[in-house]
């Protein structure tokens, strides 16, 4: 996986539009912008300036062996693995902590808007979502263990040999981390 240091390659990521395609990516491999666009119903033109603001940066690049013809743009990700930074790094830059807090503030916002979707009833038709929320006792050393664990895992399936039936992009969303502080759960609600 690569990892990055520089706030301005956050800052790029930040975007939705971009962090998206960044996922498409991750979850199906290479793809055309005109692909990406009826993915995350897009213009096309809108994709291709998405793409290649990513490429700018180095995080995706064209994949000729992809490609049906010399002019057929087909884009994948620099490097399989993903995207990672480096935080600590990057928030001592000049400009970086204005970066991790745009970031955050998108990556918070995402996050809202998948579970409020998984409950809200918002569904894609033919589709199916999961919640599941579970509560384990662990040591620190425990919760890296699982994480790495549910890790490996999503590698395994997004890895595998798949045939051409269509497929729908899914988001698996995951905190491994101790319960927020008392009080969190009158913050949503009211008091229990």
């Amino acid at each position: 996986m690569a990892f990055y240091e520089d706030p301005r390659i956050l800052r790029a990521v930040a975007h939705p539009t971009r962090n998206r395609i960044l996922g498409e990516l991750y979850a199906g491999g290479p793809l055309r912008a005109a692909d990406l666009a009826r993915l995350l119903d897009v213009p096309a033109n809108q994709a291709s300036f998405h793409l290649r603001q990513l490429a700018k940066y180095g995080l995706v690049e064209e994949a000729p062996d992809a490609a049906r013809d010399k002019r057929d743009r087909v884009w994948r990700l620099a490097d399989p693995e993903g995207v990672s930074f480096r935080t600590k790094d990057m928030e001592s830059q000049p400009g970086g902590k204005a970066a991790m807090t745009v970031f955050r503030r998108n990556a918070i916002a995402w996050g809202h808007r998948l579970v409020s979707s998984a409950h809200d009833g918002d569904i894609v038709e033919g589709t199916d979502k999961i919640i599941s929320d579970w509560a384990l006792r662990l040591t620190k050393d425990e919760a890296k263990q699982i994480a790495d664990e549910v890790d490996a895992l999503m590698r395994r399936w997004r890895d595998r040999e798949v045939g051409d039936e269509e497929r729908t992009t899914y988001s698996l969303y995951m905190l491994v981390q101790p319960y927020p502080a008392t009080g969190a759960a009158e913050d949503v609600d009211g008091p229990s």
